[in-house]
């Protein structure tokens, strides 16, 4: 038997795939514990889950809203997205440059600081064989790395093996002397690895059919797809107005989006309007910028502040979102094409991806009319070849063995440091 720690920011979408993981380790004997926030970490992996508590820092420094252990429901459109109540609070605006400065510099940075020493309390508890460090948990890495274990890095967005500051070297430049000076505080100074990249396993929620080939991670990457586990069914979800005549479409933006999106549900909700004969949408309203419950008598569009995504995309026929990763794989999981519309942070670089893969329509969140949306819906609903593509990527995720196959290269590299 062997023992993992899996170090997790306060983030749903970065600890619902491995709440599979942590299963699977579970149902074979293993010891599995987490570093993180409790209230969260058990609302998700389940109230027996054991939790060392690790403080979270962010725009509002520790103790600030991700301490509340308030991110979206498991349930909600945002369930599956790299968020948390932490960005809310960051300007609407913010793009490029200035958005990765925001996020390093107000997220990630503080996160490490404020998460170090639970992590470090956590390794001199369990002692575990190996850590499992989320690419955005920096303290995992870090840690691991200065106390001499093993550790393995969850990549629960691909946007990370893209390289996107190949082309901006100066900030490529800031970037690692920012990671440098973290290091330096909290882990082993003089080390030169990046903590994003484990030297001895790299775990990818995704696959090359989807992702495409990995400019960074090399022979460490295990792609193994996306790690599903159940969730539980939302008792409120109107499922009897559901109409089964019709295709159903589910649009999400995320909660964390709320303050940015409000004009773009609308607009969507108009598109799935003048398609009434044959669609019906289903629209995450964290907000009630729909209005709340349904928007006409007739129900083409039933607007509800938490979703069930995993059961309605059993049931869609396409996705209209923000191109967040966990919702993209979920959705082409399940062989589901998508309207993807990104707005920041790794959102362009997932929604790009969908369009290379042929899987989806990519539009400009910006400039998303009605017409602009309901045209994209009309390809990924009518063209076969989009379709195709879709299934094919399902396909793949499915042959990638997800959450058991991650257990599986776990077990390898703690059995290959037991031998070494």
């Amino acid at each position: 038997m062997s023992s993992f720690l899996f170090v997790v920011p306060p983030l749903v979408g970065h600890i619902n795939p491995l709440v599979g993981v942590a299963s699977a380790l579970t149902s074979r004997g293993h010891r599995v514990a987490w570093a993180g926030e409790p209230a969260l970490v058990r609302r998700l992996a389940g109230p027996d889950a054991t939790v060392h508590p690790c403080r979270s820092g962010g725009p509002e420094g520790p103790g600030g809203p991700a301490d509340s252990g308030q991110p979206a429901g498991p349930d909600s459109a945002s369930a599956s997205e790299s968020e948390s109540a932490q960005e809310a609070v960051r300007p609407p605006d913010l793009r490029g440059p200035e958005a990765l400065r925001f996020l390093w510099e107000r997220f990630l940075v503080p996160l490490a600081e404020a998460m170090a020493p639970g992590v470090r309390r956590a390794v001199d508890a369990l002692r575990p064989d190996v850590v499992v460090a989320d690419q955005q948990a920096l303290a995992g890495a870090l840690v691991a790395e200065a106390s001499g274990l093993p550790w393995a890095t969850s990549a629960t967005t691909s946007a990370e093996f893209a390289d996107a500051l190949a082309s901006m070297p100066r900030v490529a430049a800031w970037n690692d002397r920012l990671l440098r000076d973290l290091r330096d505080r909290i882990g082993r100074p003089g080390g030169t690895g990046d903590p994003r990249f484990s030297p001895h396993l790299v775990l990818a929620f995704t696959t090359p059919e989807l992702a495409g080939p990995a400019a960074r991670g090399g022979d460490r990457i295990r792609w193994v797809g996306p790690s599903l586990a159940a969730r539980p069914r939302l008792a409120a979800f109107p499922w009897h107005r559901l109409d089964p005549g019709r295709s159903l479409v589910l649009v999400t933006l995320g909660t964390a989006n709320a303050d940015a999106g409000g004009r773009f549900l609308m607009e969507a909700a108009q598109a799935a309007r003048a398609r009434a004969d044959r669609v019906q949408a289903v629209v995450a309203d964290a907000e009630g910028v729909l209005g709340g419950g349904c928007t006409n008598d007739s129900d083409d569009v039933i607007a509800v502040p938490l979703v069930p995504q995993l059961d309605l995309l059993e049931r869609a026929a396409a996705v209209v979102c923000h191109a967040g990763h966990n919702t993209v794989c979920e959705a082409l999981w399940h062989g589901v094409p998508l309207v993807v519309a990104p707005i920041r942070d790794d959102q362009p670089v997932i929604a790009a991806q969908v369009a290379d893969a042929g899987a989806g329509v990519r539009i400009r969140f910006g400039r998303a009319t009605a017409p602009v949306i309901g045209k994209a819906l009309d390809t990924v609903l009518d063209e076969p070849y989009v379709r195709a593509a879709a299934a094919k990527v399902s396909a793949a995720f499915r042959a990638a063995g997800g959450a058991s196959a991650a257990a599986d290269h776990l077990e390898r590299l703690a059995r290959q440091e037991d031998q070494g």
